[in-house]
């Protein structure tokens, strides 16, 4: 068998957007012959993935795992959501969530894992998948948390199955009570956060930039009232209070009860629990939130299409 350099198999992957593995074997089966090798994956189907990679990829999923004290979250991408309910999809997806409590959220330490089973990396196996598939799929981006003592709590709305869904929260309760009731508590604020979409944990997490922005056009709208300046002041920090009870997890009413602010549910908890319970952070990923999606226009296509 000839023997394949790495820079052999470095060149044929960035011909062809094969995974390393593949490539690797292609140049085997080819005698080291690079453009038998990128023959032999075109007929096996594993060079179309670079063809597909420009593609936009806004559907997907969202994966969470947990255990005990610590929690990953990952967004995995594809084109349409008919592929989010591909079983091989959801398995690669599972997989990955998995994976990233071992890289502790690190996307690129994630990337480079070794998959479960394959001899191939997470980023070799998603182009075997999107080769497989026939779309394609981008491993978005991985967080992580870990509290000690205390646990990390998860939620995903509408789950599509266990963990797999299109919005995901992780929690990360700091507290030495009971860990099942913690997580019970914890649950239900993932759920809030994933209802309410919070910027921040406290005010002092706020950007200052954000603040400063913010406050700039309250105090723009207060000025067009025609006030007095010190009645203005009065009325952007009204407004301002107003906004921190908006975008920031402690000072939100919480959606369970509809009354209680989020820092009294967690003070009430600390008493019922006997010991106090803080929010030591949280994650919140929403499927496709800031990708650019394109927007199909079928009429313009089909005048297109008549000249």
């Amino acid at each position: 068998m000839a023997q394949v350099s790495a820079s052999l198999v470095k060149e044929l992957r960035e011909r062809t957007g094969a995974g390393m593995m593949d490539c690797k074997k292609a140049l085997e089966e080819a005698g080291a012959d690079i453009e038998a090798a990128g023959e032999w994956l075109r007929k096996k189907g594993l060079a179309a993935a670079a063809k597909k990679a420009g593609r936009v990829a806004a559907e997907g999923l969202v994966a969470v795992q947990t255990d005990d004290g610590a929690g990953a979250i990952v967004e995995v991408n594809s084109e349409t959501d008919f592929v989010a309910r591909n079983e091989g999809f959801q398995d690669f997806v599972k997989a990955v969530a998995d994976l990233a409590l071992a890289a502790e959220g690190e996307i690129e330490a994630l990337r480079g894992s070794d998959y479960p089973g394959t001899g191939r990396t997470v980023d070799e196996e998603l182009t075997h998948l999107i080769s497989t598939i026939g779309e394609n799929m981008s491993l978005r981006r991985a967080a992580a948390l870990a509290v000690s003592p205390g646990v990390v709590a998860s939620y995903v709305h509408n789950a599509i199955a266990d963990g797999l869904g299109k919005i995901g929260v992780l929690v990360a309760l700091q507290s030495e009570a009971d860990a099942d009731k913690l997580t019970a508590l914890g649950k239900q604020i993932a759920m809030h956060i994933a209802a309410t979409a919070p910027r921040a944990l406290s005010v002092d997490d706020l950007d200052p930039a954000t603040v400063d922005k913010e406050r700039d056009i309250l105090k723009e709208q207060a000025l067009a009232s025609g006030k007095p300046a010190e009645i203005v002041d009065k009325m952007v920090e009204g407004r301002l209070r107003k906004f921190y009870e908006e975008v920031v997890l402690l000072n939100q009413t919480y959606v369970i009860d509809g009354e209680s602010k989020v820092s009294k549910v967690l003070e009430q908890a600390g008493k019922d629990l006997g010991a106090p319970v803080e929010i030591a952070g949280f994650v919140r990923f929403q499927l496709g939130e800031g990708v650019e999606r394109k927007e199909d226009d079928f009429a313009a296509e089909v005048a297109q299409l008549a000249g």
